[in-house]
């Protein structure tokens, strides 16, 4: 794995337009309930056989509620030949740092201020 990246930094590349994938590794469920605008959802126990997607990106960053799981399935992306050449990062708060808000699985927004108990806090849909 390359590194992590802080909230900040990723807010900058989104900003910017940057050809990023942003890959949120929680449940569907979760993911459906508020994630990051313009993630794409591939849950942790799905990835092994999903990773194919990630073929030829230059730059991903995983996504997780504390920034925790997330270092692990940034080393499984690294690890993958069809991802090997990218730039594979942790988002370091995970969507707990995120302040900026979300989008819902019906493309709504939620501001950062419900942040906490939606996007972190996942009950018995929690893939970990």
């Amino acid at each position: 794995m390359d590194d992590e990246i802080s909230v900040d930094e990723l807010k900058e590349l989104v900003d910017e337009g940057a050809d990023v994938r942003l890959v949120d590794i929680r449940s569907s469920a979760a993911f459906e309930r508020g994630h990051i605008p313009g993630s794409e959802n591939i849950p942790f126990a799905e990835l092994p056989r999903r990773i194919e997607e990630l073929d030829g990106a230059d730059r991903i960053v995983t996504i997780c509620p504390m920034g925790q799981s997330s270092v692990q399935a940034a080393r499984l992306i690294k690890s993958y030949e069809g991802t090997n050449e990218a730039t594979v990062e942790s988002l370091r708060e995970g969507l707990e740092g995120w302040d900026y808000g979300f989008e819902t699985g019906e493309n709504g927004r939620t501001d950062g201020a419900e942040r906490g108990a939606r996007a972190a806090s996942e009950g018995s849909d929690a893939p970990f």
